[in-house]
């Protein structure tokens, strides 16, 4: 994709107090979104484009002001051109959780904790004015698998008994997501940012959630805790949660329900990181496979999972499963 015009950018800003600012492009993400720094004497504020038809950025608008309204740290909005892509917004700076935990491996603990807290204060609140996160999303989410990783890696499957499997696996929770929380969907160590550095307490911010909806509150704990991005150990994976039932008191059902939503979400991914190598050419997402695969593997463990272990042990062959997912060529 090509760079957005600066043109339009500047056209863009010359209705703003950030007319004649400088512009620095920053990398991108795995989406058709651009971002780019803008700076005006000492101040600076984050430009996003999100150009239609590929993207809309009302569903950020939309989940953002509603974060603010409830006190949540979404960056603030400063401008908006929802129509042709455009939207100004806070600068939170560069220190995402992910490099700063990478240099700084001794706060691990405290800005997990934190990130916790964050996800413990969101459930607290009534959900919010989204979708539901319901059977079909779940099940065109899980198909992915079948529909990218399996022919990339030359298996025929059994695709019917599959969505079945999917089905049985998920229906016991999903009266326990009603009403149901506000669920980010993307809640993990490169979507949270440390607005005070160095302070274990400070302030957390949060980016990356224009996909919201509403549904079950250990989606966005699979989320942080099974990083695709990031190793994170089974035992602060397990002290996280342990924090987190203490906090909010999830029920008798949760264990089940974080490993059914785990699997769930971790089949979509491996989908979707085939996906990105297959269609548009982003092979450094095949790296990624190995730790989602071992993942799904400990949530097919659980026997909420019965159904959905039983299909892969019947349609994916066990050299591929032992290499964490084998070679996607």
């Amino acid at each position: 994709m090509s760079d957005a015009p600066f043109d339009e950018i500047h056209e863009f800003l010359g209705g703003t107090r950030w007319e004649g600012a400088e512009i620095a492009p920053l990398v991108g993400d795995a989406s058709f979104r651009r971002y780019f720094r803008v700076r005006m004497g000492g101040d600076s504020a984050m430009l996003m484009h999100a150009p239609p038809p590929h993207e809309d950025p009302e569903p950020f608008l939309h989940v953002a002001h509603w974060l603010d309204r409830n006190g949540l740290r979404a960056p603030r909005i400063l401008s908006e051109d929802a129509a042709n892509g455009w939207v100004l917004i806070e600068d939170f700076g560069d220190q995402r959780m992910r490099e700063w935990i990478d240099a700084h491996p001794a706060d691990e603990r405290g800005i997990y904790a934190q990130a916790i807290d964050t996800l413990v204060a969101l459930h607290r609140l009534p959900p919010g004015p989204f979708e539901p996160y319901d059977m079909a999303v779940y099940l065109r989410e899980a198909m992915l698998l079948v529909e990218w990783y399996c022919p990339a890696m030359g298996l025929t499957v059994d695709v019917p008994a599959y969505r079945a499997a999917w089905e049985t696996a998920l229906e016991p929770l999903l009266a326990r997501q009603d009403p149901g929380v506000t669920v980010l969907r993307d809640y993990h160590a490169e979507n949270v940012m440390l607005l005070e550095p160095g302070k274990l307490a400070g302030a957390q911010g949060l980016i990356d959630f224009q996909d919201a909806l509403v549904g079950h509150p250990a989606y966005d704990l699979v989320s942080l805790l099974q990083d695709a991005r990031r190793e994170v150990s089974t035992e602060l994976e397990c002290e996280m949660l342990g924090r987190y039932r203490a906090a909010a008191d999830p029920g008798p059902h949760f264990e089940a329900d974080y490993a059914r939503l785990g699997a769930q979400r971790n089949a979509k991914i491996v989908g979707i990181f085939t996906r990105l190598a297959k269609r548009d050419g982003k092979a450094r997402y095949l790296a990624m496979i190995p730790r989602v695969w071992q993942a799904m593997e400990r949530d097919l463990a659980h026997e909420a999972l019965s159904p959905v272990a039983a299909w892969f042990d019947a349609n994916i062959p066990q050299e591929i499963r032992d290499t964490a997912g084998g070679e996607i060529q």
